[in-house]
């Protein structure tokens, strides 16, 4: 017997030191857990996220004459977009209404509180990759087209010129994206846009070229391999000041 108990005590110092070894880790997936647990339950109390911009539209004042006001709507691309290097578009009257993680039907609830009552004389919109990947549930294709038609629909309405961006691409270069966000159904998605945007008479905004190298997003203009850093950023830019004057023109 006394051979057996050397060996369950010798196997329990070595899970005691494999745990504590382990700590750190562990600590770091809590808390990890703990932000997943926060946006769930953010998620579950303004699942449009109206509270995110709505006093700050309050405090906005009207467009001043002549004033070519954007607002760019989208997800957490357009949310990031000027928190590093790459600003977003200084000394313009550009608005970021972006939020991370939303999808086209969270977007669609809170466009005429976070485009239409800011009186922009265009919207550009970037969404889709969420969709693609099941944030807020299952979406078909078809589910998306007709978040984005809503929309198109909404800011003509209120005599806004439409800019419709393409979902950006995707690449295994950091972490595994594609498993979410399959390249066959960005490109699709994007023939799809492309297509409303010639049909409507919004102007399409074509990122996904930009930043692709072959199916993938180039590895060099990507932190992880969904987000552009500032270098993709850099390239983003131009592409919207000029698909933003097309749309001013076309309006």
């Amino acid at each position: 017997m006394k051979p057996l108990l050397v060996r369950m005590l010798a196997g329990l110092m070595i899970s005691g030191s494999s745990a504590a070894a382990q700590a750190p880790d562990c600590g770091q997936t809590i808390q990890a857990l703990e932000r997943v647990v926060a946006a769930q339950r953010r998620l579950l109390n303004d699942w449009a996220g109206l509270t995110r911009y709505g006093s700050e539209n309050t405090e906005i004042r009207p467009p001043a004459p002549g004033e070519e006001r954007v607002v760019f709507l989208g997800d957490q691309i357009t949310e990031l977009w000027g928190r590093g290097n790459a600003k977003f578009f200084p000394g313009k009257p550009c608005f970021n209404r972006g939020i991370s993680g939303q999808t086209t039907s969270q977007m669609l609830v809170r466009f005429r509180q976070d485009v239409i009552t800011l009186r922009p004389k265009v919207v550009v919109i970037l969404a889709g990759t969420n969709d693609l990947a099941g944030v807020t549930g299952p979406a078909t294709q078809g589910m998306m087209a007709e978040n984005f038609m809503s929309m198109t629909e909404l800011a003509k309405a209120n005599g806004i010129g439409v800019v419709l961006a393409s979902v950006t691409p995707v690449c295994d270069c950091f972490t595994n994206q594609t498993r979410l966000r399959p390249r066959g159904k960005i490109i699709g998605l994007n023939g799809w846009i492309k297509g409303y945007a010639a049909q409507s008479g919004s102007v399409y905004l074509d990122y996904y070229s930009a930043l692709a190298d072959g199916r993938d997003f180039r590895k060099g203009l990507t932190s992880d391999g969904l987000l552009p850093n500032d270098a993709g950023y850099a390239v983003m830019a131009p592409l919207a000041e000029r698909a933003i004057a097309q749309a001013l023109g076309k309006k």
